[in-house]
C-alpha cells in the first residue's frame, strides 16, 4: 500500500510563482468552534480547481473565509500576492473576486433583468453596466429570452445561469462558485459544467466545491482534498479522479474497490498527487 510522501515546493503550492489565490496556515471557524486548523492551499490562474473531501472537511468555510464572510482568527490569505485577509466583500468585489454561493440566489419575485442588474450594483457608470449586461445576455441567450419574467418562473438551471452571469458583471479573475449542481438535473448539471469550461478559456481562474466530484473534477484541470479542517492532497483532477484510495474514501467507491484497484497498483503510485499536509 502506497504512502503518503512530502512533497518538495511545486507550481500549485503557496510558493509556486503561478497561483492567483493561496491561503498559508490559515485558521477559522463559526464562533467557539474551529473548522479550518492551519488550512494552506493554492489556486493556479486560468484553471478550473475542484475542492473536495467528506462532509464537514471545511470547504465551504475556506469560500467564507476568503470573501470576507468570517473573521480569520491566524495565517494569511493572498490573491494575485496581496494579502486579502479581513477585507470586506466589497473590498474584493472591486479587485476582481466574485462568489457563487450554494443553493438559490436570486430574488423570485423580481425579472430577469433587475436580477442580473443587481450584480452590476457596484458600477457607477449606467453605459458600463448596460455594456456589460450586453455581454452576459449574449453568453447565456436563454437568458435574454426571459429578460422580462420574473426570476420564479426560471428553472433551477437557468436560475444557476442568471447568478453565475451576474457575477459574471464584474468581470472577475477569480470566480468562487460553491455546489452549481446542486438540484440541477444531469442534463442542465453537464451544461453548468461547460460555462465554466468556457469562463475558464476566457481567462477567468475558477474555485468550485461541488457535491458531484465524479463530474467535477472531470471538466477540472487541479484538485484539493481537504479532510477536517486541513488540505491533505493537491494535484492535477484526472490523478486525483484516476487514485482508487480517492474514489474509496471520497467518491463514493466500496472499500472492496479501493483495495482490489490498490493492489492491481502495486509497484507504482498510488497516490500521484503532491501531499501537502498531512
Amino acid at each position: 500500500m502506497a504512502t503518503e510522501r512530502q512533497a518538495p515546493a511545486a507550481p500549485d503550492s503557496p510558493a509556486g510563482p503561478d497561483a492567483i489565490l493561496t491561503l498559508d496556515g490559515v485558521v477559522a471557524g463559526y464562533g467557539p468552534i474551529t473548522v479550518l486548523h492551519g488550512t494552506t492551499l493554492a489556486v493556479r490562474r486560468h484553471r478550473i480547481t475542484t475542492l473536495i473531501g467528506p462532509n464537514g472537511a471545511g470547504k465551504s468555510t475556506v469560500f467564507k473565509a476568503v470573501f470576507g464572510l468570517l473573521r480569520v482568527a491566524a495565517g494569511r490569505i493572498r490573491f494575485d500576492g496581496e494579502d486579502i485577509a479581513g477585507r470586506k466583500p466589497a473590498e474584493l468585489l472591486a479587485r476582481g473576486i466574485t462568489y457563487v454561493p450554494q443553493g438559490r440566489n436570486v430574488f423570485p419575485e423580481l425579472s430577469v433583468r433587475h436580477n442580473l442588474e443587481l450584480g452590476g450594483v457596484t458600477l457607477r457608470e449606467r453605459a458600463l453596466l448596460a455594456q456589460r449586461m450586453e455581454a452576459v445576455l449574449a453568453r447565456f441567450p436563454v437568458l435574454r429570452d426571459k429578460a422580462d419574467r420574473q426570476c420564479s418562473t426560471l428553472s433551477g438551471g437557468e436560475q444557476k445561469m442568471l447568478e453565475v452571469g451576474r457575477a459574471l458583471l464584474l468581470q472577475p479573475r477569480l470566480m468562487l462558485i460553491d455546489e452549481p449542481s446542486i438540484g440541477l438535473a444531469p442534463k442542465v448539471v453537464s451544461t453548468v459544467f461547460e460555462t465554466l469550461q468556457e469562463l475558464r478559456a476566457s481567462g477567468v481562474t475558477i474555485l468550485m466545491v461541488e457535491q458531484n466530484a465524479r463530474s467535477a473534477l472531470a471538466v477540472s484541470d487541479d484538485a484539493l482534498v481537504m479532510e477536517q479542517g486541513a488540505l491533505r492532497l493537491a494535484g492535477p483532477a484526472a490523478e486525483i479522479l484516476a487514485s482508487p484510495h480517492i474514489r474509496t474514501l471520497f467518491l463514493g467507491g466500496t472499500l472492496e474497490e479501493g483495495a482490489a484497484e490498490g493492489d492491481e497498483a502495486a509497484g507504482r503510485e498510488a497516490l500521484p498527487a503532491a501531499v501537502l499536509n498531512q
